[in-house]
């Protein structure tokens, strides 16, 4: 059910490291456009492999193979030009009908994401030497088939980006974009949206998910046909992250991702009752103005703060019966403003609140020590929160420092094994912890404990909503979790008075003895 990660090997890391290089002692200095340039490469290798394996298929079963390049444009091919000299290969790169030009317009439909956002690309590697020692050292990389090397070097490239101080939001763990997505369990007629996309890591990984679990996802016309043309949206306002995004959902196998510009919390926002399903990281900080908020945002919650308005907007975008996974910052959960409470009680009174896992704060780390927590919410109009569940989550797999190394501690499928056994969806069994011991079914199979018999002293548990209400929609797990302290016995004044002069005396004979010493 829940893959374990895949971190990149010191050795690709190092090799990562030696590209920017290349790019930083060559002048591009600018993170953003490194990591841009970078994408185009492997953009353009992902378009070989990806034909590689098209025509392997194809041989395979005896037909003919689907073709992205056509008979002429094999030249443009990564397996034909990284064999070049640094000057033909730039040239081939950047010559008119070249490399470069052949990606920007790779799609017949200009009005699809990834023609508008790659109209305005610019190739700006500025040399031929450099452009033959990135190939080079891309080309040296070999990336693994049949693992996610290619989202975990993107992970790397982007923790470059939250280091020099900006742009941070960019970048959610992947295992934990993983578990959001195991919790929801996307289906093949879902439509999916990122009202903050970033680089489409939530995207992506629901893609993944589909194409693990649902076999007949290709072999339905239509149904293929909404994976690759209207499952999948995405918005965001930095045009390089677009463009990474974009590509990022078509080396994973989309097609037509629908990945815009926009600025989702403004009134030129028209997204309402739209998608089944939210997967989302938004921006933690900043405030706007209230006349540039959509109005029906601010119905739902008057406030200026982000990370509010942002949940806000995600009950707006879903259909009736849509469902969300969002992290938000632990303020959200017990912040006593008034805007904080009244979006609380509106999620409890009027919705479906599903879930509340606490994250530890070194889930963010080195880049943000924010406590988070992942909300999960069923939009009805009509109420239907009956009880809410509550997780603990203490370890992720890696260490809460800033190195951020694997350990053994991982609560993750935990999580998903008991979250998704509330309402009866197998999941598999979760793991025997130190708060819960294995249980045993009909004989002495494993059973998955009902966690409706859980006490508040273990990991989970569930609160019902007329609790909640009586504590002023307060969702911090700190408020309803009870702990149990271990009593330390003492020994009586006496025997502890007995001692310290016992002590006393010792120090008092070890001074006498070193003024002896001395003399």
């Amino acid at each position: 059910m829940f893959k374990g990660y895949f971190m990149i090997t010191g050795e690709i890391k190092n090799k990562v490291d030696r590209v920017w290089e290349i790019f930083w002692t060559g002048g591009v200095t600018n993170p953003l456009t490194v990591i841009e340039q970078f994408t185009y490469l492997l953009f353009i290798k992902g378009l070989d492999d990806r034909q590689n394996d098209l025509e392997a298929n194809a041989q395979l079963l005896g037909i003919e193979a689907e073709s992205i390049f056509g008979p002429e444009q094999q030249e443009l091919r990564w397996s034909h030009f990284k064999q070049l000299p640094a000057e033909a290969m730039f040239q081939r790169f950047t010559q008119a009908d070249g490399v470069f030009d052949f990606i920007k317009n790779m799609h017949d439909d200009k009005n699809s994401a990834f023609s508008r956002y790659m109209a305005d690309a610019l190739f700006q590697i500025p040399t031929p030497a450099m452009l033959e020692k990135i190939v080079t050292a891309i080309d040296a990389l070999q990336l693994k088939k049949g693992t996610d090397q290619k989202g975990d070097l993107y992970e790397y490239l982007l923790s470059k980006v939250a280091t020099s101080g900006t742009n941070g939001q960019f970048r959610t763990p992947r295992h934990i974009i993983q578990m959001m997505v195991e919790l929801m369990k996307p289906s093949p007629d879902d439509t999916i949206v990122d009202p903050a996309a970033g680089t489409s890591g939530f995207l992506v990984a629901a893609g993944e998910y589909l194409q693990k679990h649902h076999d007949d996802l290709f072999a339905d016309p239509a149904k293929r046909a909404h994976y690759n043309n209207t499952m999948f949206h995405g918005f965001e306002m930095d045009s390089t992250m677009l463009r990474i995004g974009a590509m990022n959902m078509m080396l994973h196998g989309v097609e037509h991702p629908n990945i815009a510009y926009r600025d989702s919390l403004s009134d030129q926002n028209p997204e309402r009752d739209a998608y089944s399903l939210i997967l989302a990281n938004p921006p933690f900080k900043g405030s706007l103005d209230y006349d540039t908020v959509s109005a029906d945002l601010l119905k739902i919650t008057k406030t200026k703060k982000t990370e509010l308005l942002f949940v806000a907007l995600m009950l707006g975008m879903l259909k009736k019966g849509g469902r969300c996974a969002a992290i938000v910052p632990d303020g959200v959960l017990f912040g006593s403003s008034n805007a904080h409470k009244q979006l609380r009680k509106e999620l409890v009174e009027n919705h479906n609140l599903k879930g509340i896992i606490s994250m530890p704060s070194g889930v963010f780390k080195p880049y943000a020590g924010v406590s988070t927590a992942v909300i999960i919410f069923e939009k009805t109009g009509i109420g239907g929160t009956e009880n809410v569940w509550f997780y603990d989550m203490q370890a992720d797999g890696l260490s809460l420092d800033d190195k951020r190394q694997p350990v053994d501690a991982n609560d993750i499928p935990d999580i998903v094994a008991r979250y998704l056994s509330l309402d009866g969806r197998t999941a598999g069994v979760p793991p025997a912890t130190a708060d819960q011991p294995a249980l045993r079914g009909a004989g002495g199979t494993p059973a998955v404990q009902s966690e409706q018999d859980r006490a508040r002293t273990e990991k989970s548990f569930l609160v019902p909503k007329a609790e909640i209400a009586e504590n002023d929609y307060d969702l911090s797990i700190n408020r309803y979790k009870e702990i149990v302290y271990e009593e330390v016995t003492y020994d009586p004044p006496a025997v502890l008075l007995d001692r310290i002069a016992e002590l006393e005396t010792g120090i008092t004979a070890g001074i006498q003895e070193l003024k002896g010493m001395l003399k």
